[in-house]
């Protein structure tokens, strides 16, 4: 499905009858002869139709020249000439028609017609004929209508002129002076352009000495003009090198003067590929950011955020300076833009400029504090997210932001407190130095925190980086108040009393109040007592339970993971100021009050004070906390006992976090290290002087957009990977849609384009008979849509005869085709059926490996509701051979740093994976497998989680295929 750039780009007609209604010649003879102008109208719509489905009815050639060519209406004319332009206009043995005469007859008429607008239209007709016969007797007429008082003729004329010197030199041998002379005399923008366009492709020399006579006014001209000056001099200063100079000169003029947005942005393009020169592309960026504030529309922004970024890329270092007025983008409320222009800031911070850039930051990041909408808040999560690469690449600024950061803690929602917390927690690592001085202010602003993650990342942070006896108690010191009270039941009880206006003591038991029987569902009576019951009956308002400390505020609210990871974070500190003090008391009342704490919070987990009860996870992990500090009290622990105990709690979790901030470091330098690579020069590149060299090629810059331009009019990557397709591959596309019993033989080569799938159908008549009226009809299952069904046909006794379907594709859920092929019977029998077998369509071309950061995966695992949970027995040598075969067969991208999964003798793998559609779609999948050593087969479990079902059971039905492929049976040799 190639196409050439050269070819005729035939204009498109709508199509009148979508339900595949099929028309006769006859039909089509008898509305062009009876029908009125409307009735023409609509026939003419569904010949042109069936003409570009691929029958070129010669019959009907006379019938239009006799009944539609004599019209008068103006829709009518049009569509003529759009017949005109696809008629076959030879005949077999290559020489024209005679029925062309009368056609020729009647051009000539139109292009002397008193209405402008069908003389133009007949011009543009003629810059679409390439038949030298028909173009040779309308050369007078069409170098008449170069002096028509009318642009919109004149516009059309010059082109008729260009296009017939390129179809035949010698019916226009003065064309190069028609044009000049035209240049010179014309005053309309556009017909100008055109000349000169024209001009340029005909005669270099010409062109380039109206340019020169031209370039003292260039500033003046029309913008159109002015573009195509400037598109001339970007192709020109390839072929002539030792001209560029004075055309870089001449651009920065033409930048530095215009007004035209347009002009603005193909003049910064072309200096771009004409130069290196630092100071003239940081005028060229900077054209380009106030193009990109001041233009309104988002696309353009993106589009201008683009070219500067592919400058910055090309020319590393170059745009450092401007890196704070690319943050005046940030102004613009669309995200996407936003994003944008902040990955380019970041790859231009420095030393020299860090601080500004942070300040602007901080400036941003306050401005969002007062709104609340999901916007902002995406906004806040993305600013803190640069701040925090800023912040991990700069030693100098590491401790401000941390504490800028930990101001708005207490304003962000959860995912943004935890960003926090991580970023606190990877500068503390990366940078032991500052270490205190974060300490002291993550402890300042933990009261502030409404995340029970975040906090959880904060207490994570306290017991693996408490090290001096200082920092420990500061520390401790924090979770006493934190968590309130002791101990809690009672406490709360007390509370309650008193917002009753009670002074009771607690342990005064209240009236009992008479009740029945609680039962459970599991046939269970409640045991309740006077004091429970009393206490359910009171509450407290919601100010006094916000105004609760964190820690305290998490227990009663049913989050016991964090009371969990408290205990963990107890024990370390316990553990850790043992090693750096002796100080038996100090020692033994922090055990005593860490056993008060842990064992207060086991008892208002299982009392009806809570939302919800103490998960039996959470309850063990805290027994073992309180076992823990219990045998080390005792002081009888075993040495060796202690140091697993040591080994486990104050080593294992650190080094592990030590490994995965090495693997991030390491990414980041891979892809600078990439990056630098792809911009710098080979040590063994030529040097070229120019002083002693006649060209300056080798210092001229690649002009790629024209093959940027045929890539997109060819399709692309698409074409090079169709081209690139051998014959076996192509076979294996190929599903047979009937039998070979079966009177006709059909099958269809599947083929993937962009967003369409084209089916190419090949009919076979099996029989000794002539198949007549035979066509096929599809229909569809799922997001599939059948864009025109082929007309009938007539197939000789074993005739081939081949047909295209394109079929629209919405989304990469798995479709189905199906249909069947109709034809007459003969001899006035009823019409004969055969049923097609269905075609299902692979949209696992649509769907491509893409990366997420851990917390939007898991914030997208958790409101994706569609999960498809497949079980995995495989016979695959390793793990990692499975992992590399679901990965193939998903075009999904695993998450989990390798270093996590690359050990082959590890007997379990766990990752994540991702991957998104062409449509947007994104597809979450979770494995967890293993090597069972009984069987040595591999077992397990694949979550899939997306948006849609269909997405799902897509990528289940891939692995699926995989498991059935390589768990079945070869027989090699018998």
């Amino acid at each position: 499905m190639t196409t050439n750039s050269d070819e005729v780009a035939y204009t498109l007609v709508y199509d009148p009858s979508p339900q595949g209604i099929v028309y006769s010649v006859s039909d089509f003879q008898k509305s062009l002869e009876k029908g009125s102008d409307n009735e023409k109208i609509d026939t003419m719509k569904k010949i042109l139709v069936a003409m570009l489905d691929g029958n070129s009815f010669p019959e009907l050639l006379m019938h239009i020249i006799r009944f539609v060519m004599p019209s008068k209406n103006k829709k009518l004319k049009k569509l003529l000439y759009f017949y005109w332009e696809i008629v076959p206009k030879l005949d077999s043995e290559g020489k024209l028609k005679q029925e062309m005469i009368l056609v020729c007859n009647s051009i000539q008429h139109d292009l002397q017609h008193p209405n402008e607008y069908i003389r133009g239209n007949t011009l543009r007709f003629l810059t679409k004929l390439k038949e030298a016969e028909l173009l040779e007797q309308m050369v007078p007429s069409v170098r008449a209508c170069l002096e028509y008082r009318h642009a919109y003729v004149r516009k059309y004329a010059i082109l008729a002129v260009y296009s017939i010197y390129k179809v035949s030199d010698h019916l226009i041998p003065d064309a190069c002076d028609i044009l000049d002379s035209f240049l010179l005399a014309e005053t309309d923008p556009i017909c100008k352009r055109n000349a000169f366009v024209s001009l340029a492709e005909l005669d270099r020399e010409s062109a380039l000495n109206y340019l020169q006579s031209n370039i003292t006014s260039i500033e003046s001209l029309d913008s159109l003009l002015q573009d195509t000056f400037i598109e001339f001099i970007r192709r020109d200063a390839i072929r002539t090198p030792s001209l560029k100079p004075q055309y870089v000169e001449l651009l920065q003029d033409i930048l530095s003067s215009t007004n035209s947005n347009e002009v603005i942005y193909e003049a910064a393009t072309a200096l771009t590929v004409l130069t290196n020169n630092p100071t003239t592309l940081i005028n060229v960026t900077t054209k380009l950011i106030d193009l990109a504030v001041k233009e309104s529309d988002n696309s353009i922004k993106l589009i201008v955020l683009d070219k500067i970024e592919e400058i910055q890329t090309k020319n590393p270092n170059s745009l450092e300076d401007l890196t704070l007025d690319i943050l005046r983008v940030l102004t613009c409320q669309d995200l996407d833009v936003r994003e944008k222009a902040l990955d380019i800031s970041l790859e231009l911070v420095v030393s020299r400029n860090v601080d500004d850039v942070v300040k602007l930051l901080k400036k941003e990041l306050q401005s969002t504090v007062d709104n609340n909408d999901e916007k902002s808040l995406e906004y806040r999560q993305l600013l803190t997210r640069c701040i925090h690469q800023v912040a991990t690449r700069f030693v100098e600024v590491s401790a401000n932001v941390v504490s800028l950061l930990l101001e708005f803690i207490g304003e962000l929602n959860s995912e943004g407190a935890s960003g926090i917390i991580s970023f606190a927690k990877e500068v503390i690592e990366k940078y032991p130095q500052l270490r205190e001085e974060i300490l002291q202010e993550l402890i300042g602003a933990m009261p502030n925190i409404k995340s029970a993650k975040a906090y959880r990342g904060a207490l994570w942070v306290l017991g693996e980086y408490s090290q001096s006896e200082s920092d420990i108690q500061a520390s401790w010191k924090h979770i006493r108040e934190s968590v309130g009270e002791l101990p809690i039941l009672q406490s709360e009880y007390k509370l309650l009393n008193n917002a009753d206006g009670q002074e009771e003591e607690v342990q005064e038991a209240p009236v009992h109040v008479s009740k029945g029987p609680t039962v459970l569902p599991d046939g269970t009576y409640v045991t309740e007592s006077a004091l429970t019951v009393e206490a359910m009956k009171k509450s407290l308002s919601k100010e006094e339970k916000d105004s609760r400390p964190p820690l305290r505020r998490f227990i009663l609210n049913g989050y016991f993971y964090s009371a969990a990871v408290l205990s963990n974070t107890i024990v370390k500190l316990v553990l850790r100021f043992a090693k750096v003090s002796k100080n038996e008391s100090i020692i033994n009342g922090l055990k005593a009050e860490a056993m008060l704490i842990l064992v207060s919070i086991l008892r208002v987990g299982k009392s009806k004070l809570v939302e919800k009860q103490i998960d039996e996870d959470s309850e063990e992990r805290i027994m073992l906390a309180i076992y823990i500090l219990m045998e080390h009290s005792d002081g009888q622990v075993p040495a060796k006992e202690k140091e697993l105990l040591e080994m486990a709690y104050l080593d294992a979790t650190i080094s592990s976090y030590k490994k995965r901030v090495s693997i991030n470091k390491r990414k980041v330098d891979r892809k600078r290290a990439y990056s630098v690579s792809r911009s710098a020069d080979p040590i063994d590149m030529p040097m070229t002087f120019r002083q002693f060299a006649a060209g300056d090629s080798m210092h001229t810059p690649l002009d790629t957009t024209d093959q940027d331009l045929e890539l997109a009019c060819k399709g692309g990557s698409f074409v090079a990977k169709q081209e690139a397709n051998s014959i076996t591959s192509r076979l294996k596309k190929i599903v047979p849609l009937t039998g070979f019993s079966d009177p006709v033989y059909s099958e269809c080569y599947i083929i993937t384009h962009q967003f369409d799938v084209v089916l190419e159908v090949l009919l076979v008549n099996q029989t000794k008979e002539t198949l007549r009226n035979l066509h096929v009809q599809f229909a569809t299952l799922g997001d599939l849509k059948i864009i025109g069904n082929p007309p009938s046909t007539n197939i000789i006794p074993h005739g081939f005869h081949r047909i295209t379907v394109t079929v629209k594709v919405s989304s990469a859920d798995t479709g189905v085709i199906f249909g069947n092929i109709i034809y007459d019977g003969g001899h006035g029998e009823d019409s004969r059926y055969v049923i097609l077998n269905d075609v299902h369509v692979d949209t696992m071309d649509y769907i491509k490996p893409a990366s997420c950061g851990e917390a939007e995966f898991r914030k997208m695992w958790n409101a994706f509701e569609w999960e498809n949970k497949l079980t995995v027995k495989s016979n695959l040598p390793t793990l990692q051979a499975y992992l590399k075969k679901l990965v193939e067969v998903t075009h999904m991208k695993v998450l989990t740093p390798e270093e996590s999964y690359s050990d082959e003798n590890c007997r379990f793998l766990s990752c994540n994976l991702y991957s998104k559609s062409t449509f947007g779609e994104d597809a979450l999948a979770n494995i967890c497998i293993e090597k069972d050593p009984a069987t040595n087969s591999i077992i397990g479990e694949v979550r899939i989680r997306s948006k849609t079902q269909g997405l799902a059971l897509t990528h289940g039905d891939s692995i699926a295929q995989m498991g059935r492929v390589a768990n079945t049976v070869s027989v090699n040799s018998i």
